[in-house]
């Protein structure tokens, strides 16, 4: 299967954990579509510790073992990408899922541009009995309506396991999951990498395993659910932030100076008390969305940003030192003021509708302060290390 001669133009990568019922028909099927595309390939098994004999049958039939130690569906396929040398790669299952012999749709997408070429199930067929219903009706179509809304991108099926990309796509993407969601993984990387991304539609058969699959719905589901949230930080916490805030800017804006009325209901200190407390979490949630952002800047984990690059530029430690210590020491002028009119008054009983609003303007004002002073640290942290990374480039 391998073509010697010469740099194979494709490499075909199975991840494999103990597929020795159904492996050998898969390698089949792909020998059948290299010899019909007339590609220079070559096949690599990326095995996770199979014990079935998985290996063998795989170097039999011209296949090169991967040995994977650290197990998972992303870890075996990206050390299988890793070691292959072909300029275009194709995944796909080992469990006869998938009929390899669709691949060369997915070839011909690569060869026009696209840098990632995903197989669709939903655009082309489902066996009976091949998907089970809440993964047709439920899992799947939920997940990738979700990663199509945060992402921007037009995948119909975020999850099919016959796809391909290009070597260099897969290089510049940085993976590092190592479960399921590594398959949700390159769409989103590709997508905030402004990759070209296309699609064509492919068959899901029942699996010809005896056994039961590797996925576990729940937990796997749960793992890309979890992944593309924390990848889109501006709808998981910036926009709900900013939303939060401003409901509660309004309510205790409304509320700060006695009871607002609406028709026959009044709104007091407890309308107060729930917008200070929205306002003091909705920013919490806005700092966090920025420092989540300032991480994938970073590092590898995420895209880098020019407008977080420019920012750099101009923010400074003492810059959020000084906006926090104003905010704090705005809420503590409330407080000293409070404390002068008791003085005034002899140390007696004060109004306590007035106490208490100027005290909760007080603590707010405080609370704000104090999260823009830690905020301003952590950002610094990340400025530290932009600085670093430089220094060490240089």
């Amino acid at each position: 299967m391998t073509t010697a001669e010469r740099t194979p133009e494709v490499s075909f990568v199975l991840p494999c954990l103990d597929e020795a019922e159904t492996l050998g028909a898969c390698l089949d099927e792909i020998a059948q579509c290299i010899a019909q595309g007339g590609y220079a390939a070559e096949v690599i098994v990326a095995d996770n510790g199979s014990r079935d004999g998985s290996q063998r049958i795989a170097r039999e039939r011209g296949a090169r073992v991967v040995e994977v130690a650290e197990r998972g569906y992303g870890s075996a396929l990206r050390a299988g990408f890793l070691a292959a040398r072909g300029r275009y790669l194709v995944m796909g299952d080992s469990d006869l899922s998938y009929d390899f012999r669709e691949a060369p749709a997915l070839v011909e997408l690569l060869r026009g541009g696209c840098d990632l070429a995903m197989g669709s199930r939903f655009r082309g067929r489902i066996e009976q009995g091949a998907m089970p219903w809440k993964h047709r009706w439920l899992g799947n179509p939920v997940l990738s309506w979700i990663g199509r809304r945060l992402f921007a991108v037009r995948v119909s099926d975020f999850h099919c396991g016959l796809r391909a990309l290009s070597k260099d796509a897969f290089l510049r993407m940085h993976t590092c999951t190592s479960g399921m969601e590594f398959a949700s993984e390159l769409v989103v990387r590709a997508a905030l990498s402004g990759m070209h991304i296309g699609e064509a539609p492919v068959t899901l058969r029942p699996d010809g395993r005896s056994r039961a699959p590797h996925l576990r719905s729940f937990r796997d589901g749960w793992r890309h659910l979890r992944y593309l949230l924390c990848m889109a930080p501006r709808f998981t916490l910036a926009l709900p932030g900013l939303f939060v805030m401003l409901v509660g800017l309004v309510a205790a804006a409304l509320t700060a100076r006695g009871t607002f009325w609406v028709g026959a209901v009044g709104f007091d200190i407890g309308t107060l008390v729930a917008g200070a407390l929205a306002l003091v979490v909705g920013y919490q949630w806005v700092t966090a969305a920025i420092a989540v952002r300032l991480f994938a800047h970073t590092s590898a984990f995420g895209p880098a940003s020019p407008r977080l690059e420019r920012a750099f530029g101009f923010f400074r430690l003492e810059l959020g030192l000084a906006a926090g210590a104003l905010c704090a020491l705005a809420g503590l002028a409330l407080v000293v003021a409070r404390l002068l009119e008791w003085r005034a008054a002899g140390y007696g009983r004060l109004d306590p509708s007035e106490s208490a609003r100027a005290m909760i303007g007080a603590a707010t004002l405080i609370a704000l302060g104090a999260q823009t002073v830690f905020a301003s640290f952590v950002y610094s942290m990340y400025g530290l290390q932009r600085e670093v990374e430089r220094g060490g480039r240089a």
